[in-house]
């Protein structure tokens, strides 16, 4: 039983039976349960004499062969799966199961018998190394949920052990030297807690807050029901944060939560509908949110580490579930609040330039103009310039602020001059959004009435990081960030590439200082657009030659300063309206809606001249000896558009080999990407702006419908799921080039799924990496749940 064991157990209960056990000695509330310690399944591999036969099978093993380890991982678990329990073994399981929950304290006789009977459990491998019991393999074995009846409790044991010899197990102490014999398994067992709400605590006392790095915050996220809604990424939870310090709520982020998972009468997990009036309440009470942050508090101290803490809550009563510590966390040096005041009476260029800095006055004392969504995080100060068409854009200089209805490319140039730019229109992946991320500009979107509002040649402020425009000028004295909080994020190491989004080439040395696995996204539309002149008109022209000129040397760029590392263009794809104002495009139709339109790879196929341009740039870029540079279309739709596209690639690169992808962009996509990939692809990468857009029948660049933008929607969520699990049985690389890659809760979602790359912007390639080094060794269990379950 747990009150036997400690920290100091790891080498007979690994890591997590020896953290059940640390907790339930600190009197935390723990569900009651038991441990099948390493020793019993030493006992069972040497009895049964299996353990030379998985040695004999796994000799010679080439773990780089994905077949032959997938095939001998099979075969080592169905041996195992198929040997019986030793009796001694089993009688012992199956009476501490039967056990289970009957404590030391005085029960009546009708206690007793309650307490005696069937439990559902869940029962978690913990794995160690008999050598190292220090050795960490979170995430490798399998967790079975709601057993009941001790003959399944028995087989759910065994598949624990089985699951110590999964391919992603055995490739990971071959990697690691640990010898296969060497590393035992404990299995906990552990009452279900059937919660009304379940979450995660992230405590961090020592370190900072996962999202921000704040030291002095902890947060705690729940949900309704089961907490599996959570660990699957299939609901966005409530996220409430507490001051480490003085135990006060500081914010709530309340979420609409439609369905939970809960446990019905068999034990099954099944979907239920929340009743609409409780949908949007608060999950979590105030008492118990500051109960969950003490319990993470006090765990902090205990372990000296910061901790990451399961928990769940069953008619009003919090279960501790487990906890670990979160690695990937560093202590930083000690930041300084942020600290914002504002100058008095400076709102004109003319003031401004006169008068010196004087002392300023309290926050509280701005004005807030306008509010919007946050599009690129950051504070700036300048002077309005509102711009509502092209004709006006001269007038924007050097760090003024871009005030616009919504940015369009031919306004690029310009935005590179200002200083912050805010928009009537938009949400988080509008073209405003998308290059000023980029740029590193602080940018807010879809205020509603900042042309309006806003007077020209006034003085106001950008806060950017709180969606606020502020009059006059705010002094802020920002949080340090140091060199070495930056290359902490480099120095991480993840299984799955975090990779960089781009549009400018002229960025390509900001990029690569971010320490991204590559480029996922270098898009065409800037480096072409930026020459004024309509691509088609250009081949017409017979001057084909200019485009792809102009395409290599952008391209080049990008592929040089990422040198050995994967570089993938998408060719144009540019709406209507886009074209429209260039020279040659007087011609382009009228769209009622260019989204729906003529664009992506509908379109380069009706002009393949400037397609065979692309791919032209593409093979001179790979003759400069940058073969980096893969190639994938957009917005398919059809095979056919794959098939075709294919042809006139292999044409232009004769025998030569390029990795050729297609954009995963709409619903049609998704439901033919196995006939996709049985054409020959090397990769498929989510474009969720568009993904989300059109499934979920809303324009994007809308604010009006904003609220309902929701990459995390659960039909997306569906969609990226089906396309990554038949692109690995064809063994096409899956990535993600939306701007969704750049939020953390999409990003853990994504490694549980077994994406193999993800593509952030490039101020968020840090904060994903630690995101992805979090969930890669919280999470990878998951994969595991489904591939592995006790047989009946």
């Amino acid at each position: 039983m747990f009150k036997e064991i400690s920290k100091d157990s790891i080498s007979i209960v690994g890591g997590k039976g020896a953290n059940l056990g640390e907790m339930y000695n600190l009197e935390m509330p723990v569900p009651p349960g038991f441990i099948v310690n390493a020793e019993a399944y030493k006992e069972f591999i040497e009895v049964t004499n299996i353990k030379e036969k998985i040695t004999e099978i796994l000799s010679d093993l080439n773990v780089e062969n994905n077949d032959e380890l997938q095939n001998k991982a099979n075969k080592v678990q169905k041996l195992i799966i198929a040997t019986e329990i030793p009796d001694d073994i089993k009688e012992d399981i199956i009476d501490a199961y039967e056990s289970m929950g009957i404590s030391d304290e005085q029960a009546n006789a009708a206690e007793l018998v309650k307490k005696g009977e069937d439990e559902f459990v869940a029962v978690r491998s913990s794995a160690t190394a008999e050598d190292l019991p220090e050795a960490s393999f979170a995430g490798q074995q399998a967790t079975f949920l709601n057993i009941k009846g001790s003959e399944d409790v028995v087989k759910a044991v065994r598949a624990c052990w089985a699951s110590l010899f999964t391919a992603r197990a055995i490739y990971y102490r071959v990697k690691n030297n640990f010898e296969h014999m060497k590393v035992l398994i404990a299995v906990v067992v552990q009452k279900m807690v059937n919660s009304d709400k379940a979450g995660v605590t992230f405590g961090v006392t020592f370190s900072v807050n996962p999202s921000t790095n704040n030291e002095n915050e902890i947060v705690v996220e729940a949900c309704f029901g089961l907490g599996e809604a959570i660990v699957s990424g299939s609901v966005n939870p409530d996220s409430y944060i507490v001051d480490k310090n003085t135990m006060e709520i500081k914010s709530k982020d309340i979420k609409e939560q439609e369905w939970a998972y809960v446990r019905d009468e068999t034990g099954k997990t099944v979907k239920k509908t929340i009743v609409e009036d409780q949908r949007s309440r608060q999950i979590v009470d105030d008492e118990e949110i500051i109960e969950l942050a003490k319990i993470a508090k006090k765990l902090e101290e205990h372990y000296n580490k910061p901790q990451d803490i399961e928990w769940a809550i069953e008619k009003d009563k919090i279960y501790v579930v487990q906890t670990r510590a979160i690695t990937t966390l560093k202590k930083v040096e000690e930041k300084e609040a942020e600290e914002i005041t504002i100058e008095e009476e400076k709102t004109t260029v003319e003031e401004t330039e006169k008068t010196p800095v004087e002392e300023s006055s309290d926050i509280s004392n701005a004005e807030v103009l306008v509010t919007g969504n946050t599009a690129s995080p950051g504070i700036a100060s300048g002077i309005v310039k509102i711009v509502h068409d092209v004709n006006e854009l001269s007038k924007v200089q050097k760090g003024d602020v871009l005030v616009t209805k919504m940015t369009n490319p031919d306004m690029v140039p310009t935005m590179k001059r200002a200083s912050a730019i805010v928009t009537d229109m938009g949400g988080t992946t509008c073209h405003a959004a998308i290059v000023s991320r980029e740029m590193g500009i602080p940018c807010i979107v879809g205020t509603g009435n900042a042309t309006s509002v806003l007077k020209e040649n006034r003085m106001i402020t950008v806060d950017a990081t709180h969606g606020k425009v502020y009059e006059g000028k705010i002094a802020i004295k920002k949080p340090k960030q140091t060199e070495e909080i930056r290359k902490e994020y480099g120095e991480l190491i993840t299984a799955t590439q975090i990779k960089v989004v781009m549009d400018f080439p002229e960025y390509a040395e900001k990029a690569v200082a971010t320490g991204a696995d590559g480029v996922g996204l270098l898009r065409a539309e800037h480096m072409i657009l930026g020459t004024k002149i309509h691509p088609a008109y250009l081949v017409k022209q017979g001057r084909k030659q200019e485009l792809i000129d102009i395409l290599v040397k952008g391209i080049s760029t990008v592929a040089r300063a990422f040198d050995g590392k994967p570089v993938w263009y998408r060719t144009l794809d540019a709406p209507t309206d886009e074209f429209k104002t260039l020279e040659g495009g007087s011609d382009e139709p009228e769209e009622e809606n260019p989204m729906l339109g003529w664009r992506g790879i509908r379109r380069s196929l009706d002009q393949p001249g400037f397609l065979r341009a692309e791919f032209e740039a593409i093979k001179k870029v790979h003759e400069m000896g940058l073969k980096n540079v893969g190639v994938m279309i957009p917005l398919v739709t059809r095979v056919d558009e794959v098939r075709k596209a294919k042809e006139i690639l292999d044409d232009v690169f004769d025998d030569e080999y390029v990795e050729f992808g297609v954009m995963v962009e709409t619903p049609a996509a998704v439901w033919v990407i196995e006939d996709i990939c049985k054409l020959g692809i090397d990769f498929v990468s989510f474009g969720t702006n568009d993904l989300t857009q059109y499934t979920l029948a809303l324009d994007r660049n809308n604010d009006l419908v904003q609220k309902h933008y929701d990459e995390l929607h659960p039909a997306i969520l569906a969609e990226i799921s089906r396309v990554i699990k038949i692109c690995k049985r064809y063994h096409v690389q899956t990535s993600i080039c939306g701007q969704a890659g750049s939020k953390p809760k999409m990003a853990a979602f994504l490694v549980r799924q077994g994406i193999d790359s993800i593509s952030a912007n490039p101020d968020a390639v840090g904060q994903i990496r630690e995101t992805v080094a979090i969930t890669e060794k919280r999470l990878l269990l998951d994969a595991e749940r489904r591939n592995l379950r006790p047989q009946q």
